[in-house]
């Protein structure tokens, strides 16, 4: 077993991922969010592939609505937890596997591809383009891939800000600034910039990069904040009104990179 997977299952075993979109405001939005790009871009019943599937929020979700459904899971404890939510559900399949090889899954095999978890843990640029090289060998031709990301800004204001900014300047970035993946640091972050770059020279067509949380998991760091759910409606439409703005973008502690497959092949 991987350094990084047994990081990974550390991690994940004793944590409540299955409630993490459910118990906060920022993790509601980002819920929301993913769920308005899944829903106006990929058609109903489609065959569905999510990698990283967590306990199955989406992947069970999207599985109700009439899409066929392959869940993939690194993490035991998350797997484990996805199959029991899944009893009784109908076209979810599921097993555990990791990012950077799909091989028991065909080529152009899926309609459409979520990969919203494994580019946080993925450290080496080698391993990074695997993964995205295999979601997308996965997907079929015209097909959309989702991807999720953080912003190293988020990283740093979340877990620095308030703590000792100098040691997260020295631990997150070289002396110029160029942004450090280390597996040491369980999540890894991306400028914008640098995340679309990853896919340079892959068969694929940049659609949008997407806010998924906004502001909003620094903002409940505060004791102060509160939000009602008439306000959090408002707060809702105006973060997807303006979500895919690049002025926003800095702001959000997850990202969605969204993009469609075409008919070149994979360099």
């Amino acid at each position: 077993m991987s350094k990084r997977t047994e990081m990974i299952n550390a991690f994940y075993d004793p944590h409540r991922e299955d409630i993490r979109l459910e118990k906060s405001r920022h993790g509601q939005l980002e819920y929301l969010t993913t769920m308005h790009y899944i829903h106006k871009l990929i058609p109903k019943n489609s065959s569905v592939l999510e990698i990283g599937a967590g306990t199955g929020r989406y992947s069970i979700a999207l599985a109700k609505e009439g899409h066929s459904v392959t869940a993939v899971e690194l993490s035991h404890r998350n797997l484990a937890l996805l199959q029991e939510h899944a009893q009784g559900i109908d076209d979810l399949i599921s097993f555990q596997g990791d990012a950077l090889d799909l091989s028991r899954l065909d080529d152009n095999s899926f309609d459409a591809t979520l990969v919203l978890g494994p580019m946080y843990h993925l450290y080496e640029h080698r391993d990074q383009l695997q993964a995205l090289s295999e979601a997308i060998r996965v997907t079929k031709p015209g097909g959309t891939i989702i991807t999720a990301f953080l912003s190293i800004h988020a990283i740093m204001y979340n877990d620095y800000l308030q703590n000792n900014f100098r040691i997260g300047v020295r631990e997150n970035f070289t002396e110029n600034f160029h942004v450090r993946h280390f597996t040491e640091q369980l999540f890894t972050g991306f400028y914008i910039d640098e995340f679309e770059e990853l896919f340079s020279g892959l068969p694929v067509e940049h659609l949008t990069t997407v806010a998924s949380d906004g502001i909003l998991e620094l903002a409940e760091m505060t004791q102060s904040f509160s939000m009602s759910d008439e306000d959090f409606e408002i707060f809702t439409g105006y973060h997807l009104h303006n979500c895919e703005k690049r002025e926003y973008l800095g702001s959000s502690s997850h990202l969605l990179h969204i993009c469609k497959k075409t008919e070149r092949k994979t360099l």
